[in-house]
């Protein structure tokens, strides 16, 4: 092996020896569930802050947006705006009442004990399909950190592509499994620290490798020069349209439903340290995801080959190993090691925690103990890393693929539910189960005539039941190339008012 890959090994090994060294500590605090999940509610602002937003941009914000800004050129700016809109209006609106409320509602430490103590839910049905859109969701949302992982391995240390998944898999696995959300949210500061660095030291060396903004203008120029326009689709070659743009805005709907960002809410110690919490949150978002960008459009001037298909995924991972000297290459490269723990651990956790206290308890064992609860978590978040890996397998998954249909898939069964929850008394245990059904099943559906539209490769197989003259009708309108959580948050949001309003009014809501 050549000195650059020794001392990357070794720079990776330094990193994974402070994360499990982390997750020891952790492990020796965790009593019980609420430990494991919520770390006794016990956080300061800015672990709160970091591991929020480490938790939320993970591998893709290294790999996916830099390898879209690559390929479509500054168009994608449209998606970090949503983005960082998106996160603003989540702090602001959601995050202090989701933290009161929670602690409120019988001290619940999940979004489907939140929802069975805010509308009575003596059914356990609300719980219980909560919990299950977690499940689903997060398979694919994980998959995609494992896919993330294999890249990077895969790339650099030239082993396949299954056994650079096992190694990303287990690697993930590993702290999670021991630490609980405690290890998880410590280890988010180091690794939102790394993410930050990589994206900023590379972007600036790329910029400065193609001659500043003058030569970036002349790169992107000289490769096409849609890349440098905002309101030009260079994948489709025509100008966008209303719902491109929306689409690519429409990625901020997404944050009010997302289970592993708001459990970092719930978990904050002082309600009244959130706005500090906010304001470090969105200066570390702001300038990761303008990084991003930068990345992709400066790796057009520093990456010599062209990269087509899921190797675009791969833009900052070239640029970091040409523009930097072995070990901080190493340091850079830990980021993308760092965004895939940093969030799939937390939504393994999530997954975990929704199928041991909400299912598990609320189903089958209702008097059991927190050690028996803990460690039922701990073979939930095993079985959920399972099926991602096997969701994973495909070595041409594209991980902006899997993310955005699983961020559909949350922001649509939930988003509009938590916030309704929190700011409408006359909300209803029915509205509630129909904004989660409607939104859901409005994702999976639209998904599928999506990738039908768009001759896409689907999750969600749709073209098969349907006639030649259905999937003809699909092509044949472009609404259904909007991004399905559009529709979704907008069908449940309307599903919710209007059956809560022709269902029995709720008397058990306390008053804030």
């Amino acid at each position: 092996m050549n000195k650059v890959g020794t001392e990357i090994i070794y720079t990776f090994a330094a990193y994974m020896v402070a994360v499990l060294a982390i997750s020891f500590v952790a492990w020796r605090r965790n009593k019980n569930l609420k430990d494991y999940i919520l770390a006794g509610r016990g956080l300061g602002s800015f672990v709160t802050a970091i591991s929020a937003q480490a938790s939320d941009m993970s591998a893709w914000l290294l790999l996916a947006l830099p390898g879209a800004a690559y390929a479509f050129g500054l168009g994608y700016g449209w998606m970090a705006l949503g983005l960082a809109v998106g996160t603003y209006l989540n702090w602001l609106v959601v995050a202090r009442r989701l933290r009161e409320d929670t602690q409120r509602y019988d001290d619940s430490l999940t979004l489907p004990d939140y929802f069975h103590h805010r509308f009575g839910d003596r059914t356990h049905i609300l719980r219980g399909l909560t919990a299950i859109f977690i499940l689903l969701f997060f398979t694919f949302y994980v998959a995609s950190g494992f896919v993330a992982g294999a890249r990077l391995f895969e790339s650099l240390f030239h082993v396949g592509y299954v056994w650079a998944l096992v190694f990303g898999a287990a690697t993930v696995m590993s702290y999670t499994f021991i630490g609980g959300f405690l290890a998880v949210a410590w280890n988010d500061v180091l690794q939102g620290g790394i993410m930050f660095f990589a994206l900023v030291v590379v972007g600036l060396l790329g910029l400065s490798y193609v001659g500043g903004f003058g030569g970036l203008q002349h790169t992107m120029n000289a490769v096409n020069g849609g890349l440098l326009h905002p309101l030009y689709d260079v994948k489709d070659g025509h100008a966008f349209t209303w719902i491109g743009i929306a689409s690519l805005l429409a990625w901020g709907l997404g944050y009010a439903g997302q289970p592993h960002i708001l459990a970092r809410f719930m978990a904050l110690k002082d309600p009244k340290q959130m706005g500090v919490a906010r304001r470090i949150a969105m200066v570390w978002v702001l300038i990761v995801l303008a990084a991003a960008i930068l990345v992709g459009v400066t790796g057009l001037g520093v990456v010599t080959h062209h990269l087509g298909g899921d190797s675009r995924e791969k833009v900052f991972i070239f640029m970091a190993l040409d523009l930097l000297p072995p070990i901080a290459a190493g340091i850079a490269l830990s980021g993308i090691l760092a965004a895939i723990m940093s969030t799939a651990s937390a939504q393994l956790l999530v997954a975990a925690s929704a199928f041991a206290e909400d299912i598990y308890r609320g189903f089958f064992r209702k008097h059991a103990g927190h050690r028996e609860l803990l460690w039922i978590g701990r073979t939930a978040l095993v079985a959920v890393a399972v099926l991602a890996f096997v969701a994973a397998l495909n070595p041409k998954s594209m991980i902006l693929g899997l993310v955005s249909y699983a961020w559909a898939g949350f922001g649509a069964a939930f988003g509009p539910t938590i916030v309704l929850a929190l700011y409408w008394k006359r909300m209803t245990w029915f509205g509630a189960l129909a904004g989660i059904l409607v939104g859901g099943f409005t994702v999976v559906v639209w998904h599928g005539l999506s990738q039908i539209a768009t001759g896409g490769p689907p999750i969600v197989h749709l073209a098969a039941i349907m006639s030649g003259g259905a999937i003809a009708w699909v092509k044949a309108h472009a609404i259904f190339r909007l991004y399905e959580i559009l529709p979704g948050v907008v069908f449940s949001a309307v599903a919710i008012v209007l059956v809560s309003l022709v269902t029995r009014r709720p008397a058990h809501v306390r008053a804030r």
